[in-house]
């Protein structure tokens, strides 16, 4: 199964990618992790993106395309995967578009979890709090929300267009949210 998570961040997409991945033993893919860990790492690309992300900004798309073709080409994702974060904007679902179509594949769906704003500000805000992460800043958490609406989220048109969206409602407990897409996968 191929699969695209969407949603504001905060919303849920990596909780419940989690789940989803290993209810369908498949990888789940966050292009948010891999910048994270090479941040952590120090790593040239790490060095990059740090001070993009700190400022609520998007890494540009050349490099986001090439490590999520790099990761799609591994082994664990030949058979499926589930993307978290990618793609975020209508330049990387066309290069999307080419990976898969020249590995032979298509998607499967597209999840969509929908949240309400001030639901999502106070979760990331909890979130900066225990996992200690610099880029949760109320400010930023807003600006991310102004860039998610202005880029990302018209991919639910171009998505809904071609028949792969699923809307779930992204409110309430874990479990429940989880119950709900995977009822959306027809599980």
């Amino acid at each position: 199964m191929r699969l695209i998570i969407l949603g504001p961040p905060g919303a849920g997409k990596g909780t419940q990618a989690t789940r989803i991945a290993e209810q369908y033993s498949i990888p789940a893919i966050s292009t948010g992790d891999i910048f994270r860990a090479n941040i952590r790492n120090a790593t040239e690309l790490g060095v990059k993106v740090k001070e993009l992300l700190a400022a609520g900004k998007y890494v540009p798309d050349d490099i986001t395309n090439s490590i999520v073709e790099m990761r799609l080409r591994e082994p664990d994702a030949v058979e499926g995967f589930l993307l978290d974060g990618y793609p975020r904007t209508t330049d990387q679902v066309r290069a999307l578009d080419e990976m898969l179509e020249r590995s032979g594949h298509a998607l499967d769906k597209v999840l969509e979890l929908t949240v309400d704003v001030d639901e999502v500000v106070s979760r990331l805000l909890k979130r900066a709090e225990i996992e200690g992460r610099a880029d949760d800043t109320e400010e930023v958490i807003r600006e991310r929300m102004r860039v998610y609406a202005e880029e990302t989220a018209p991919l639910s048109k171009v998505y809904r267009d071609r028949g792969l969206l699923v809307e779930v409602d992204g409110m309430g407990d874990i479990d429940e949210v989880t119950q709900r897409l995977f009822a959306a996968l027809g599980s």
